[in-house]
């Protein structure tokens, strides 16, 4: 039976896409690759999906999410919005999640920020997939052995190999390549644990054509680097929004909806993902699909689990089990990512359900395993997590900070992209001076910006230590709808409305600082130490490079310590990922990060709740942890 087809067209994009009648305009915005903010996965209870019926007309479900002279102009909820024939909508600016994501490659600054390690320990060159150019003797009644056991014997003349396998594929081919190849071949060799795999067996010498891709499966973003395996040199890479972001924005709500309707849509949304990064990235270099033979991913712990196809529902049920934080490495193709089609998945190992591989690799890249120091790394996402060590013992936690700092949930939020304000200051004449990303005309603020804001307010005095905007200190200080507002650049100076910063937009990032400092104070209590016992504190995110270290602090979102001890390292999942997929030594000791490494659940501590309400305030309810703060707010009341 023929499918009832509609045609949705969003506009500014002006992207057409035909859908089945029935579906919600939010299922047609993911198909149509057009970004539309969903913090609740459809549910309805956000309010985010907001957009402007233009012409048609869809089938809504009542909500009081809406006013009504919004409803009278003509706007929806995507996500209660059905299709009933062909439509055109608007995305209105508030509602877009656009411009172009950031991308860190450059190692150079990696191994300086390293450097000063002195027990720094440099990987052997490695790969997990390598190949070998083979010239084998032929076979003659001397020397007579199998084609299979020549093509053995050959390879561990080059490579010390105890342990090889070869799948039944390959063996059935080996006797028309060799002969036909004039037994000179190509053999791509990869590691599965303690075994080597006999990939693939190519006619000819092709070892200049090996690539592999590292992968980070991030909750908001999927980041794809190429790399040549030859060389180690990354040759490019390429980002993209997570397409899943439409069942929820946090992995709880994703969860959720797994446990409702099944897991097989959110794989095959991050497989859709994943497939288009490679495709960009091969079409840009000139490279065959089937010159990739391996991949390796990192991710949180349920990120990997909706890669892999495995039952997420456990991960957020006591006692919090997730099926496995060791996957092994299986086909790409199993599921269904489009590489070669013997190339390899590697997964880097996770710690616990809150605490995924992208911390195991961030370890790695940072280095804390290995010094004699002690070590903090924060890395600051939508569910934030923290390690505290050094080389004799390292203990972790997670803290559910939700993605305010990503700029979802807040009015004038945008995630780290052209046009985004990443630097802020208020003068002492109350002018807002700032810089975007790209330098161009503001669209909106990330999460480097909105941290800048937040302690800029504090330090001029517009908000108190409850964060409560105080209404009549100054014109940009107005109330809208009920509820005061902060001006930060009005609509004639932007690419859209105004740009502003509302009082529940600083409750929610006053809950988001909250739940990561709190975290952080936690475990250092609970460990009988010293915020002064920290020698080193790196932090990690999508925002890192951008981040005020003064502003951060001023916030209450990290430590007030010696400013030479903080270093913003950026996207160390992706570094780690890269470092394993050069060194098979790298990523056994992913493993042996992982195993070491003590989960704390702060579910257990009994003081939590005490903890994170006494970091709800600016910096803190102790003015004591942050003294370089109070000692600033005294010097400006003439203390």
């Amino acid at each position: 039976m023929k499918k009832d087809i509609a045609k949705v067209t969003f506009l500014p994009e002006g992207e057409t896409i035909e859908v089945e009648k029935g579906v919600s305009l939010l299922e047609a915005s993911t198909r149509a690759g057009v970004y539309v903010s969903s913090i609740c996965g459809g549910d309805g209870i956000c309010g985010k999906c907001r957009l402007i019926v233009k012409k048609g007309e869809v089938k809504t479900r009542p909500t009081t999410l809406l006013a009504r002279e919004d409803i009278k102009r003509g706007y929806v909820l995507a996500c209660q919005s059905e299709v009933v024939g062909d439509v055109e909508v608007e995305v209105p600016p508030e509602s877009r999640i656009e411009g172009k994501i950031l991308i860190d490659m450059d190692a150079q600054r990696f191994r300086a920020l390293y450097a000063p390690m002195k027990e720094q320990v440099t990987f052997r060159y490695e790969p997990l997939v390598q190949k070998i150019y083979l010239e084998l003797p032929p076979a003659t009644l001397q020397d007579n052995i199998s084609d299979h056991a020549r093509l053995y014997r050959e390879i561990r003349r080059h490579k010390k190999i105890e342990n090889m396998q070869t799948g039944l594929k390959v063996i059935r081919g080996l006797p028309h390549i060799l002969r036909e190849a004039g037994w000179k071949v190509t053999t791509t060799l990869g590691v599965r644990g303690a075994t080597t795999e006999v990939i693939q067996v190519e006619k000819g010498n092709t070892k200049d054509k090996n690539f592999a891709i590292a992968i980070d499966v991030g909750t908001s973003t999927v980041v794809a680097h190429l790399v040549n395996l030859n060389t180690s040199e990354t040759i490019d890479a390429e980002a993209t929004y997570n397409s899943q972001r439409v069942y929820g924005e946090e992995v709880t709500r994703r969860i959720i909806y797994a446990e409702l309707k099944g897991a097989d849509k959110l794989r095959e949304v991050i497989v859709e993902d994943i497939n288009n990064l490679i495709s960009i990235l091969v079409s840009r270099n000139n490279i065959r699909l089937n010159d990739i033979m391996g991949l390796v991913c990192v991710g949180n712990t349920a990120m990997i689990h909706f890669l892999l196809g495995l039952d997420p529902s456990r991960i957020r049920k006591e006692p919090y089990i997730p099926v496995c934080t060791y996957p092994p490495p299986i086909r790409a193709a199993e599921v269904g990512i489009k590489i070669n089609p013997r190339g390899l998945l590697y997964s880097i190992p996770g710690i616990a359900s809150w605490v995924g591989a992208d911390i195991t690799a961030g370890i790695l890249a940072t280095g804390i395993y290995q010094v004699e120091e002690l070590c903090i790394l924060i890395d600051i996402g939508t569910n934030g997590e923290i390690v505290i060590g050094n080389k004799e013992w390292m203990v972790c936690c997670s803290a559910s900070a939700g993605p305010a700092f990503e700029g979802s949930g807040v009015k004038s939020g945008m995630r780290a992209g052209e046009g985004a304000i990443e630097r802020l200051e208020i003068t002492e004449q109350g002018k807002v001076r700032y810089t975007t990303i790209g330098g161009g005309r503001p669209r909106g603020i990330c999460g480097s910006g909105l941290i800048d804001i937040m302690a800029q307010l504090f330090k001029a005095g517009f908000v108190d230590r409850a964060g409560r905007l105080r209404a009549g200190i100054d014109g940009r200080v107005r109330e809208q709808d009920g509820e005061f507002e902060f001006l930060v650049v009005p609509a004639s100076q932007t690419d859209g409305d105004d740009i502003v910063i509302t009082q529940p937009d600083i409750e929610n990032l006053l809950r988001a600082k909250a739940a990561i400092f709190a975290a952080v104070n936690i475990l250092i209590k609970s460990l009988n130490i010293e915020f002064s016992d920290i020698k080193r504190v790196h932090i990690a995110g999508g925002f890192g490079n951008y981040l005020s270290k003064e502003n951060a602090i001023t916030l209450g979102l990290i430590p007030d310590i010696d400013r030479e001890k903080i270093q913003f390292v950026g996207n160390t999942s992706i570094l780690g990922a890269k470092m394993a997929l050069l060194s098979r030594q790298a990523f056994d000791t992913c493993y042996k990060i992982a195993k070491r490494i003590t989960y704390y659940d702060l579910i257990t501590y009994p003081g939590y709740m005490d903890e994170f309400m006494s970091a709800k305030f600016l910096p803190h309810t102790n003015g004591n942890r942050f003294p370089s703060v109070t000692e600033m707010k005294k010097v400006e009341k003439g203390v």
